[in-house]
């Protein structure tokens, strides 16, 4: 499936969801692992704002990459953050949407325009 480079050096993207581990499957219980690497699978939620518009989206991120000082509501930093659209039939219904994921969530600055005051 494609996957699209996502450009964050002009958006400002806020913590609104701690790190959580991804649960694979609902009824067990089971944590969601990197196909590729293994390692066990995190999500946060974010608001990503940029030209005056604002989204709320989960962003997946491997265990390894969620670094310590994160605080609800402060800037953090998404590199190697890609969109993937998505789609799937369940119980004959068709859904579809697109999925978030990074290397990493780092704590980040605000940019010098919103931390400005009069």
């Amino acid at each position: 499936m494609r996957t699209i480079r996502v450009e964050t050096s002009a958006a400002t993207i806020l913590l609104t969801e701690a790190p959580e581990p991804k649960v694979r499957d609902r009824q067990t219980g089971e944590i969601a692992k990197d196909a590729i690497s293994g390692e066990a699978l995190m999500t946060i939620g974010v608001v990503y704002i940029e030209d005056g518009e604002s989204s709320l989206i989960k962003v997946t991120i491997p265990e390894g990459g969620v670094s310590e000082g994160l605080n609800l509501g402060a800037p953090v930093s998404l590199p190697g953050l890609i969109a993937r659209p998505w789609e799937s039939v369940f119980n004959g219904q068709q859904r579809h949407g697109i999925a978030y994921r990074a290397a990493a969530v780092t704590p980040a600055a605000f940019p010098a325009a919103m931390g400005a005051s009069a």
